[in-house]
């Protein structure tokens, strides 16, 4: 009955009788189609009168309401909103930002129920009032029909009836959270009763006062302002870039801020954070204005900049390198715009956070991260997170404001969020945050949002509560949904690599001008895109297609930044930008002078051409011709080379349809269906394929999420498989010597798939290209291998380093580069050009073996967001290697991301860096940031052993330094002229900065 009687008391009573007085606002109104244009543009625009209840707003159309009104001299002394009701329901919700007159945001107006304006805490009388309401529909079903403007308001609100009605609600929720035979909701129950008894119906107004003296004891005396127990904090609600386009998100996010600003002046105490720096950086860009107000607050201490990262990556996709720069840049920023720094992670609504952050955090100047969800329980957590190489941040998980207390007012956390707070919020969290303590009028800084010192955080010393990732919610999905996304990026950033690196050495070795300026812009661009709302494969239709668009126009800017430093495209030699010595045959396009190098086009024996080089070439069925090259790492070197010793690869077919690839290192054979029976590793005989099995075989599993069917993977039983074990063609397409390939086709009545098994001479792996038509619903693509005997260890490569896992456990886990399955002495490496996720699962056989499976997720086609996301090609690339160690899977995975470039220029007598341990890997080669033109070198230790290596730079050293990732804090390390020693531990991301000799100048250890 007290539900009811609540429900009803406010609904029938305290609500009407919160504005008293109102009068209508004066509304004219500009509709503009298509996309929305500056404020400025707004103010100019012819605006036809506009009346209440008349329709406006259609998905992708922006209206530009302008209000005007006097305030009464009656009302002097009292406080004036204007109050809004745009229209729309929970499946068509209006957004709008509320403008000054000359076009500065003030605050936004959120759907369904929008805050009123604050026209004025205590009016004069006789102010006039000229507002710009910037309105449009961003969530909405694909026809909806037109809104209608209900209610546009200038009035008056009734303090009283304003405390009482929140003294109400927020008494009712912690009445509703005890046993009802608790002695708190006994005495509040009695509370209740007695206030609303207190209330004349007649004189709600003038009565109201009384029922809130009732309710004051249960309440602790507070009256709506911030107790300064422990730090309440608003936070800005991420901005899913994925599920708008980018110009619908920077419109959101200058409602989210200035709305969180406007708060944060009316309630004194709140502390705002934005966690995404790009945020800020799009206010300085398209809003001006707001960007000033955000910055005057941050002088204030009244806004907190925090996360330090430029987006809220998705971990578990973006590259090492891109983890770095997402701090680099977001620091960076920070320290420029607001002469601050953040010395933590904050990371709002993420499903996974990769086992590789807690280093690269560390290494960013990071000693904390905050996690937070607005799924999670309410009660807080904290916690040490230690990351592959022993380093590890202190983790809190935030429970929320709202939470409330036990029968006798235990604290909760001390760190409470607000995600996207409003009035109602914050007089419901000011009550329930310290109901028994003082009230706190004033702004106060919050001390680092949650500290290491705190008491509730565990000591240094503590035992690690966590390794490997962090797993909050269900999100296996994300691994594959959208794989052009995934391809889009990982191009990027291996295109990125190689732009870094030849123009440092194009710099260094020729002077010619470092692109700064247009790096640091497409370094952005793809950060940007990485946002887990975009990079985790559930954006929207457009969102996504943007997403593509800026990846594509990124490559040709990239590549034509390469060929800045490289000369053009040609065939007379290759550039190698990964950071392992290759030995491999690649194909030109062009054949002409590659035949003149020759004896003739598919020759087995070696050849003089008239360069005087010795040559084997093979023409193959596309035109392209393929030949031996060979290259340093980060180097350049030759191609069209004599194959010196490593044997021609052979092919040939059986009587019984079968065909067989031969290298002398892998034998390989597919049977008539386009299946590999066999797999040998020729150094030990052993086959890694599972007897009476067959490798390559494409699985189809219904795929049927029930909810976020973007982000969740949830495949059918054994039973609804479909194993596609029949080949509609299957041709021998190359035979040799340099290439050998079996092409096979598939189809299933929608979808269209071609693969081309090849092994090339010289080659310890197999290589699988699969391309797909995909034309599935509610499906996904699984790729599988069965591999003879039980694993006893699983590995997956991740930025910087590998985290290894139980074997055969079944779970859904990324891959990024690399994987390698195996026992003590032999196993099997996979490596792929694109993430996508994969899982290791453990079947028995007839013959009372086991086999280990591993089945790469190739495709998804979930039904949203974009159920056209994957429609279309796609092209993977795998590589299979038998007899691999964890070392082999790690140098498949750099060289098959960064493939050789054919090039016309000479070779370079030495690579610019090079080191002499396979283990000390180089990621990136480029020049400082600072613009010093010291070269930056960041490696790191790849097996998870302590190794003893050493640097070796083709160029004069004047000085070396120890930095952290953002080039700075540095300390002297020693080299001995242009050799540059390292003790390197387990998994350790090392950063030299490396200042150059003047040519005039003896270098220190020569």
């Amino acid at each position: 009955m007290l539900d009811e009687r609540i429900a009803a008391f406010l609904a029938e009573r305290l609500r009407p009788a919160l504005y008293p007085l109102r009068i209508p606002l004066d509304v004219s109104a500009w509709h503009l189609p298509g996309e929305p244009v500056p404020a400025q543009v707004a103010l100019r625009a012819d605006h036809e009168p506009f009346a209440v209840g008349d329709t406006w707003g259609r998905p992708g159309s922006t209206s530009w309401f302008t209000v005007r009104a006097t305030v009464p001299e009656r009302w002097a002394g009292r406080r004036v909103e204007a109050v809004f009701d745009l229209g729309g329901d929970t499946v068509t919700r209006p957004q709008a930002l509320v403008r000054d007159e000359y076009g500065a945001p003030l605050r936004g107006l959120h759907a369904p129920h929008p805050d009123p304006v604050l026209v004025a805490e205590r009016a004069r009388g006789g102010e006039a009032v000229h507002l710009l309401v910037e309105a449009g529909v961003t969530d909405a079903p694909c026809d909806p029909p037109p809104l209608r403007l209900r209610q546009a308001d200038l009035a008056v609100r009734d303090d009283n009836v304003w405390r009482l009605l929140h003294d109400i609600r927020t008494l009712h929720r912690i009445h509703r959270s005890l046993p009802r035979d608790a002695p708190r909701a006994i005495r509040i129950r009695d509370a209740l009763e007695r206030a609303l008894d207190a209330v004349d119906p007649r004189a709600v107004a003038r009565t109201a006062r009384g029922g809130h003296a009732v309710l004051a004891p249960e309440l602790g005396g507070a009256d709506g302002a911030l107790p300064a127990a422990y730090p309440l904090v608003a936070e800005s609600p991420p901005v899913p870039l994925g599920s708008l386009p980018l110009h619908e998100a920077v419109r959101a996010v200058a409602r989210d801020l200035s709305t969180l600003a406007d708060l944060a002046e009316e309630y004194p105490g709140l502390v705002c954070v934005a966690p995404d720096v790009q945020h800020y950086a799009w206010m300085k860009q398209h809003e001006p204005q707001l960007f000033e107000r955000l910055r005057k607050m941050i002088a204030d201490g009244t806004w907190v900049p925090v996360g330090a990262m430029w987006a809220q990556s998705a971990t578990e996709l973006a590259g090492g390198e891109a983890l770095v720069r997402q701090f680099t840049h977001g620091r960076r920023f920070l320290r420029a715009e607001f002469g601050t720094d953040s010395d933590g992670v904050w990371l709002t609504d993420v499903r996974g956070v990769s086992p590789a952050l807690p280093q690269i955090a560390r290494a960013a100047g990071a000693h904390w991260m905050l996690v937070s969800r607005t799924d999670r329980p309410a009660r807080h957590q904290s916690f040490r997170w230690e990351g592959i190489d022993g380093s590890a941040v202190l983790v809190h998980v935030p429970g929320r404001a709202t939470d409330p207390h036990g029968d006798e007012g235990s604290p909760v956390s001390p760190l409470r969020t607000l995600h996207h707070p409003d009035r109602a919020a914050l007089e419901e969290a000011a009550r329930l945050a310290d109901p028994h303590g003082p009230p706190r009028h004033g702004p106060r800084p919050l001390t680092r949002a949650w500290h290491p010192t705190h008491p509730a955080a565990p000591g240094p010393d503590a035992e690690p509560a966590v390794r490997g990732p962090l797993d909050l919610a269900p999100h296996t999905g994300e691994f594959t949904s959208q794989a052009r996304t995934k391809r889009g990026n990982r191009t990027c950033e291996a295109l990125l690599h190689e732009a870094e690196l030849w123009s440092a050495g194009a710099a260094v070795r020729n002077g010619t001008p470092y692109p700064y300026d247009a790096l640091e812009r497409i370094w952005i661009s793809v950060l940007t895109q990485q946002s887990h709302g975009i990079l985790a494969g559930a954006a929207a239709a457009r969102a996504r297609q943007d997403a593509e668009d800026v990846h594509h126009d990124l490559g040709r800017r990239l590549t034509r930044l390469i060929h800045r430093a490289l000369g053009a495209r040609g065939d007379a030699v290759v550039h190698n930008p990964a950071p392992f010595a290759r030995r491999e045959v690649v194909l030109l396009e062009r054949e002409a002078v590659l035949l003149e190098r020759a004896d003739g086009p598919g020759t087995d024996q070696d050849g003089v051409g008239p360069a005087g080089l010795p040559a084997v070439a093979q023409v193959l069925a596309d035109g392209r011709c393929a030949v031996l090259a060979e290259a340093p790492a980060h180097g350049t070197g030759g191609v069209g080379i004599a194959l010196d010793g490593t044997a021609p690869v052979t092919a040939r077919r059986t009587q019984d349809g079968r065909h067989i690839l031969d290298n002398g290192r892998l034998r390989v054979t597919v049977d008539g269906d386009g299946l590999v029976r066999s797999l040998v590793d020729l150094a030990t005989g052993r086959d890694a394929i599972a007897p009476g099995w067959a490798g390559n075989l494409l699985e189809l599993h219904r795929d049927e999420p029930v909810t976020d069917p973007a982000r969740t993977l949830a495949l059918g039983s054994e039973r609804t498989r479909r194993d596609l074990t029949r080949a509609e063609g299957i041709e021998l397409v190359a035979a040799g010597p340099l290439v050998a390939t079996v092409r096979i086709s598939r189809g299933n009545g929608r979808s269209v798939f071609t693969q081309d098994l090849t092994l090339t001479a010289g080659s310890p792996s197999l290589v699988v290209d699969t391309e797909v038509d995909w034309r599935e619903r509610d499906t996904a693509l699984k790729q599988t291998w069965p591999l003879d005997g039980p694993a006893g260890h699983s590995r997956c490569g991740i930025p910087f380093g590998h985290t290894s896992h139980p074997p055969a456990d079944g779970a859904e886990r990324p891959l990024q580069r690399w994987i390698h399955v195996g026992a003590a002495h032999w196993g099997v490496g996979f490596a792929s050009d694109t993430p996508h996720g994969h899982d290791i699962v453990r079947r028995d056989r007839d013959d009372g073996g086991t086999s280990t499976v591993v089945r790469h997720t190739l495709l998804r086609a979930p039904r949203g967001p974009d159920p056209y996301a994957d429609r279309g090609a796609h092209r993977f690339r795998h590589t299979v290697r038998p007899g691999a160690t964890a070392g082999d899977a790690v140098e498949d995975g750099y060289l098959l991301a960064l493939p050789l470039r054919p090039g016309t220029a000479a070779p370079a007598a030495d690579p610019l860096v090079s080191t002499d341990h396979p283990d000390a890997v180089v990621e990136s080669v480029k020049l400082a940031d600072d613009r010093s033109g010291d070269v930056v070198v960041r490696l790191y230790e790849a097996r998870g052993n302590a190794v003893r290596a050493a640097l070796t730079v083709d160029f004069a050293v004047a000085a070396v330094c120890t930095t952290d990732l953002s080039e700075e804090n540095a300390e002297p390390a020693p080299h001995a002229g242009s050799r540059i020693p390292l003790n390197l531990r387990p998994f350790e991301i090392r950063t030299l900065r490396i200042t150059r000799a003047q040519p005039d100048e003896e270098p220190p250890g020569a």
